[in-house]
Order: structure tokens, then C-alpha cells, then sequence
């Protein structure tokens, strides 16, 4: 049969060679055995072509007589250079074809030997039918990995008798040997094509050598390196899937499908489990930032909602950009509304008060935009609204440029489909769904965290994503990256709250904020995350009341509004004819007689009553009491809910947490039951609660709790014996409501140290914080 092989190309030689470079190479190419795997029967059908070449080549006769065939059919071949094109393109599809050929494929062998027959014009050579493994082989390991397929799938089809009647040698022997060249070349295809940047086809010759090897059962340690091939390349097939245009429906639905696969595998985008794929989380969230281009709004918001139920910080983060960027776009502020309820759950964490600040904003709540400004640490993005504001009383129109800058160049290039939209916040206050949804909302009240985060020691909390600073992401590389390894603790804390309504008579929200929005202005955002506020900075704020620095405020359009009502009052008085103003001071100082008059009698009827007794006198004795004494009652047992006194032991510090936790979901929960807080907090805490609880009843908001607590220790004050601490390992488990429809769910397990103190012989909670 022939192979298009030639002697010279078996050996590795260029038809110049000279003799000693032929012994050379035929000594190489003998010790360079092929892998462990190959059967006796391939390696010696490779070494007899071996030498066959050497032998023909070494003669001189030989060697002239082989030259002037393997010239005539080169010159032919140039002669003919638009039939080679051609056949060259017929026979890069066949062996595209071949490579994904059905496994089950029946064709005949006979006729897809005739279809693989070599061009008249390529070189070959004639070999006996017991050296074509060995032919295959060689082919193999000379890169001709599409002809190897073309040339030995045929054979492997159910409908081929050829190997199984021994035309090739022992069928027992010769039949692996041809799975094992064909499945290495589809391997080593989809190394090469992983190289060139053609992902999709890579994993496609992957697949399809590994359900080759799965249907013989055969040679489980290279279907092993397949599937590792496979799993490195998933995150290049997904961003080649992803990047191919809307209309290729079916490919980028599969791309997402592997992208949920991996997730799924890893626990989640900022996981720490092992998908295989050689990325670790940092260089993950790197390859979610580098794939987020190549969605859609929808696509994203489908997608990181779902992840940010596990729940992941990461995946919460990445919901509240796809919320922002979809509500401005389509001019839906109840989505922004959402995204802010998100935020509140990144707030114990992570320094999220700048995006909460633009979502006020663009929701119309001027002082809280002002208030989380205040919180915030980020020190470039402030001097820069703090730079645009000297002139105002306020910071909105720093806040409004920045805003303006954030959403188009921060937010809306990581969405396909609004990349290119431009961003304008007048345009999006002038919208009347826009004004009219503001006019109707309650003013969002930010309230504080629910629980308050002992810093972490890199001052840099785990788990979020920066997908700003300014830079773009880092490209995956071209070859799968080492695994980084590393962990990501990330809990949520969702604390949803609102306060109360603008008064009315001041200006809409809509046009507070629209009057301060102007053109954008390049700068660099910085979003590195932050600690949480401390809580005594957040209770300061909090006593501070509602004033801020804001002059569209609640405060600032009160005093308007009362000094133009005095000014009415006093016009009025003043524009009064005088006999007219006469009359008035005269019924007015009558009033105030007749108003003296009843108050004396009043005075008099009081001295009266309250008088020396005349008349009898009442009989008392020493020996009786005159009225029967009732028994002293028992002092009432404390409540569920109540505080402990006594010393503070294990077991009653367990009874304070629990009273605690159980006053929580009271106050939080469907019935609001804010009283209940006053049995077992003190202050900070018990203000900050009250607040957080009001705020919620208002706004139609509730959460449902389940809790499990374990006290791991109890340490009292050496110096102080009404102060104590105490360490618990807490279990929760929450579901948010917003008018009764489910907004977010989280279960954590949190350690948590609670700071008590004895007032009044009861023992309180003040605050706490979470440790690591």
C-alpha cells in the first residue's frame, strides 16, 4: 500500500545530506523510542521503515535512481500549483472532517482507504501491510497529526473487517496500536491549535480523541492528560464562545454553560474549589473581569444574581454594576434600588460608601449621597468631588461630575451591549418614569451595618473584585497558568432600611440632583476595597441627626419654609387698617383677662380640696393597721427576651446572646417588634437597632432569621466587674424581604465577640464585633 512518505523526511534529512549524516540520523531516530505504550509489533514496523530509508539512501545507485523519481514529482507538483491549492484546501476540510467524525461511524475501511489515497504528486513510498502501524507512527511524530486521523480512523469503524481478519498483523496487538497513534494526534492537534489561538477547535479535537479511548476502554493515563488539556482550556474555549457574535445563539449558550460548570466546580467565582482549569482565585476573577465584555447586561445579571445567592461577595459586587448600568440605561431607578439594597450587604466588609453614594444620588436622596461621602475612605475619588464642590454648600455637584465619569467609564465598558452608550445624568432626571418613580420614593435612610468587622490584617478584606484603577485587566496567558493557591472568606449581611419622606413643598429629588449634573470629566477611579467604619464614627453620625452638609436637605428647606411663613405672618399684621389693628390688641388683652380669671378660680378650688379635714376624725389603733396589707407579690422571672442578672457565668452569658438574637428577628422580622431591643441592649447598639428597625417597618422591609449559638468563653473585667466579654460561634441564616418579595438569602457562620455591661443589677449587650 502506499503512504505519502518519503525516505528522506522519515529520517529528518533535506535531500542534501551526506553519508555520515544519514548513519547519524539513522542511529537517532532508532534510539528515540516512541512511548511506553506502543506495542513490539509498531516498534518494529517503525524501525524496518527505518531502515528501508537508511538502506535506499546509503546506496549510491539507489540513492540517484530515488532522487530523479522524488524530483520529477516535486517539478510536477510546482508545475501545478492551483491543483495543489485546491487539493490542499479539499484536504484540510476532509481531515477537519475526519477529526469529528461520529464515533459510531459504519463506513466501510475499503472505501475510506480509497478516499485517503495519496496525490499522485506527493511523494510516497510502497510498504508492506504489516508496516502501515508503523507507517502511522512515524507520521505521528513528523506532526501530520490530520493525516494520521484521515489515514488510521477509517479502520477503527465498526463497519472495517480489515484489522479484525489480520491484514495489518495481530487484530489483539494492532488495534491499540492504531487507537493510540490516531488519539496522541488528536492530542497533539489540540495542543497546536490551543497555540494558534483556536480554542474551539482545540477542545473539540480533545474531545473528540478522548471518546475514542472511551469507547475501546483503552489507555486510561492519555485519556487522563486529555481530560486535564480539557479542563486547562475551558477558560480560553469560554472566552472564544463568548466573543462571537449575538446570532451565534447555540456557541455562546455553551459557552455560558461551561462557565456555570466551572463555577460550580470551584464554589462559586471567588470559590476556593478545584476546577482544574490551573487558576487560582486571584487569577480567576482576573478571567471573569477579562470575560465580562463579552456579555450582555442580561446575560450578567442572569448569571451573578444566581452566584451571589451562595452567597459570594464577589458575585453581590458584580450584581450591583449590572443593576446600576441596566437601571440608568433603561431608565429604571427601581433596579438602582435594588443594587443599593445589595450594597448594604458588601457595607460590613468592604468601604462600598462611594457606590452607595452614586446610587443615592441617582435615587434622588441628596443628604444620604452627602452621608456616605462622609464614610467614605476613598481619598482620589473625594479630593476630586471635594475640588468640583468649592463653590457649592454641598458636595452633589463633585459627586454628579464623578458619577457622570464612573458609569461611563467604569461601569458601562464591561457590558456588550452598552459599551458604546454615552452616559448623561440630565437626560436620566429629565426622563418623566424617572421623576415620576423618585417623586414616589420614600427617601432610602442608610443604615448601619448589621454587624461591625474587626479589620483584617492586610487592610483588605478578601473576596473583591477591582475591576477599575484606572487599568484593564490582566490578559489570561497564552499557556495555563500555574494554580495559585489561597482562600477567600467573604459573608454577607444584608441590612435593607429607608427613612422618612421629604416634607412637602421642597424641591424633587429628580431636580436636586439634575441641576448639579454637567458634562463628564476624565479621571482615574480607585475602587481598593476598605475595612467598615468603626462604630463610634458611625455613632456619631448617627446623633448627628438628619442636617448634613447638604443645602437641599431636610433641615435647610425647613428653616426656608418657616422663615417664609413669619415673614407672611408679619406682612399680614402690618397691611391691617388701623382701626382694625386696634380692635385686635383690645380682644387680645381681653382674652388673656378672661384666661387669668378661670385659672384663679381653678387655684382656689385646689387650695379647698387639698385643706386641713374638719369634721370626724378617724379612729386609728396602735395594734391594727387601718387598712388590710396585701401580701408582698414575687418578683416577676425574667422574660425570654429580657436581660441577666447575677454574676455572668457560661450559661447565663448563652441566655443574654440568645435573648439578644431572638430580640433581633423580633425587631427585624414581619411584626417589627422594636420594643423587645430595649430588654437586652444598651447603648450604642440600642439606638443604632432602633433605628435600623424603624426604618424598615416604614419601608415595608423585613428579614427572617435562624440562628444556632455556641459561647466558646466568658472573660469579666479584671478592674471592672460590670463589664465582661464574651466569645460565641454563631450560626445564621437570613432571607430579605422588600414588600414581602425576596430579595437576597445568606447562611454564615460567624464568630462573633459581644461586649456586656451590668446596669441596674442587668446585665446588656453594647456592641460587638465579628473576629476572624
Amino acid at each position: 500500500m502506499l503512504i505519502p512518505l518519503d525516505y528522506y523526511r522519515i529520517l529528518g534529512l533535506p535531500i542534501q545530506a551526506t553519508a555520515e549524516q544519514l548513519q547519524q540520523a539513522h542511529r537517532d531516530r532508532t534510539l528515540q523510542l516512541p512511548r511506553r505504550e506502543y506495542s513490539e509489533v509498531a516498534i518494529v514496523a517503525r524501525k524496518q521503515l527505518l531502515d528501508e530509508a537508511c538502506a535506499v539512501l546509503s546506496d549510491s545507485e539507489g540513492r540517484k535512481a530515488y532522487d530523479a523519481s522524488f524530483l520529477a514529482k516535486t517539478y510536477d507538483r510546482e508545475s501545478e500549483a492551483a491543483q495543489e491549492a485546491k487539493h490542499q484546501r479539499s484536504k484540510t476540510s476532509a481531515g477537519t472532517a475526519t477529526v469529528l467524525q461520529d464515533a459510531g461511524e459504519t463506513a466501510p475501511a475499503e472505501s475510506k482507504a480509497l478516499e485517503a489515497a495519496p496525490d499522485p504528486h506527493t511523494p510516497s513510498i510502497e510498504i508492506d501491510d504489516n508496516q502501515f502501524v508503523g507507517a502511522l507512527l512515524i507520521l505521528q511524530e513528523l506532526g501530520e497529526y490530520e493525516l494520521v486521523q484521515k489515514l488510521g480512523r477509517p479502520y477503527l469503524n465498526n463497519g472495517s473487517i480489515a484489522i479484525a481478519e489480520g491484514r495489518f498483523g495481530d487484530p489483539q496487538l494492532v488495534r491499540p496500536d492504531i487507537v493510540l497513534t490516531v488519539s496522541l494526534a488528536c492530542l497533539e492537534l489540540g495542543r497546536e491549535q490551543w497555540q494558534q489561538g483556536q480554542y474551539e477547535n482545540a477542545a473539540k479535537s480533545l474531545e473528540a480523541g478522548q471518546e475514542l479511548l472511551l469507547r475501546e476502554s483503552l489507555f486510561a493515563s492519555v485519556r487522563g492528560e486529555m481530560q486535564a488539556d480539557i479542563y486547562k482550556l475551558r477558560p480560553y474555549n469560554i472566552l472564544e464562545l463568548l466573543s462571537l457574535p449575538e446570532e451565534k445563539v447555540a456557541e455562546r449558550r455553551r459557552g455560558l454553560q461551561i462557565l456555570r460548570e466551572m463555577l460550580q466546580e470551584r464554589g462559586g467565582i471567588d470559590g476556593s474549589g478545584d476546577d482544574r482549569s490551573g487558576l487560582g482565585i486571584e487569577d480567576f476573577l482576573r478571567f471573569v473581569q477579562q470575560m465580562r465584555k463579552h456579555l450582555t447586561s442580561s446575560e450578567q445579571q442572569a448569571l451573578f444574581e444566581a452566584e451571589a445567592g451562595r452567597p459570594s461577595a464577589v458575585a453581590t459586587y458584580l450584581s450591583v454594576y449590572t443593576l446600576l448600568a441596566q437601571g440608568f440605561a433603561a431608565r429604571q431607578p427601581s433596579m438602582i434600588r435594588r443594587a443599593k439594597l445589595m450594597l448594604m450587604q458588601l457595607g460590613r466588609r468592604q468601604d462600598v460608601h462611594l457606590e452607595k453614594a452614586v446610587c443615592s444620588l441617582l435615587l434622588g436622596q441628596t443628604e444620604e449621597a452627602s452621608r456616605a461621602l462622609e464614610l467614605s475612605s476613598e481619598k482620589e475619588p473625594l479630593a476630586f468631588i471635594r475640588e468640583h464642590s468649592q463653590d457649592s454648600p454641598d458636595l452633589l455637584p463633585g459627586l454628579c461630575l464623578y458619577a457622570e465619569h464612573w458609569l461611563q467609564e467604569e461601569v458601562f465598558p464591561h457590558f456588550r451591549d452598552l459599551a458604546n452608550e454615552s452616559v448623561s445624568l440630565k437626560d436620566y432626571f429629565a426622563d418623566p418614569k424617572v421623576q415620576a418613580y423618585l417623586e414616589a420614593l420614600p427617601q432610602d435612610a442608610e443604615t448601619a451595618n448589621e454587624w461591625v468587622v474587626v479589620q483584617p490584617r492586610s487592610g483588605k478584606p478578601p473576596g473583591r473584585l477591582q475591576p477599575t484603577a484606572g487599568r484593564s485587566p490582566a490578559a489570561i496567558p497564552a499557556q495555563p497558568p500555574t494554580a495559585k493557591q489561597g482562600a477567600s472568606t467573604v459573608t454577607l449581611t444584608p441590612v435593607p432600611g429607608e427613612a422618612s419622606t421629604v416634607a412637602s413643598g421642597t424641591k424633587s429629588p429628580a431636580t436636586v440632583a439634575a441641576s448639579s449634573a454637567v458634562a463628564p470629566v476624565s479621571l482615574p477611579i480607585a475602587t481598593v476595597p476598605h475595612p467598615a467604619e468603626s462604630t463610634s464614627k458611625h455613632r456619631r453620625r448617627q446623633h448627628s441627626g438628619r442636617s448634613g452638609a447638604s443645602g437641599n436637605g431636610l433641615k435647610g428647606d425647613f428653616v426656608d419654609r418657616a422663615r417664609t411663613k413669619a415673614a407672611e405672618i408679619t406682612t399680614q399684621v402690618k397691611s391691617m387698617p388701623p382701626n382694625r389693628l386696634a380692635l385686635f390688641i383690645v380682644a387680645g388683652v381681653l382674652s388673656l383677662l378672661f384666661l387669668w380669671l378661670i385659672l384663679s378660680l381653678l387655684a382656689n378650688a385646689m387650695q379647698a380640696l387639698s385643706g386641713p379635714l374638719r369634721g370626724e376624725q378617724a379612729l386609728v389603733r396602735l395594734e391594727e393597721p387601718p387598712l388590710e396589707i396585701p401580701a408582698l407579690a414575687a418578683a416577676p422571672e425574667p422574660s425570654a427576651t429580657g436581660a441577666v442578672s447575677g454574676e455572668i457565668t457560661e450559661e447565663s452569658a448563652g441566655q443574654i446572646v440568645q435573648s439578644w438574637l431572638s430580640a433581633k428577628a423580633a425587631a427585624l422580622g414581619p411584626n417589627h417588634a422594636v420594643e423587645e431591643l430595649k430588654q437586652v441592649l444598651t447603648e450604642p447598639a440600642l439606638s443604632r437597632w432602633q433605628l435600623m428597625a424603624e426604618a424598615q417597618q416604614r419601608n415595608n422591609a423585613h428579614q427572617r432569621y435562624v440562628h444556632k449559638l455556641q459561647v466558646n468563653g466568658v472573660k469579666t473585667n479584671p478592674t471592672n466587674p460590670d463589664r465582661a466579654q464574651v466569645e460565641a460561634q454563631v450560626a445564621e441564616k437570613a432571607e430579605v424581604f422588600d414588600r414581602d418579595q425576596l430579595v437576597s438569602s445568606r447562611n454564615e457562620n460567624l464568630r462573633v465577640r459581644y461586649d456586656l455591661i451590668r446596669q441596674e443589677g442587668q446585665w446588656r449587650i453594647m456592641d460587638w464585633q465579628v473576629i476572624k
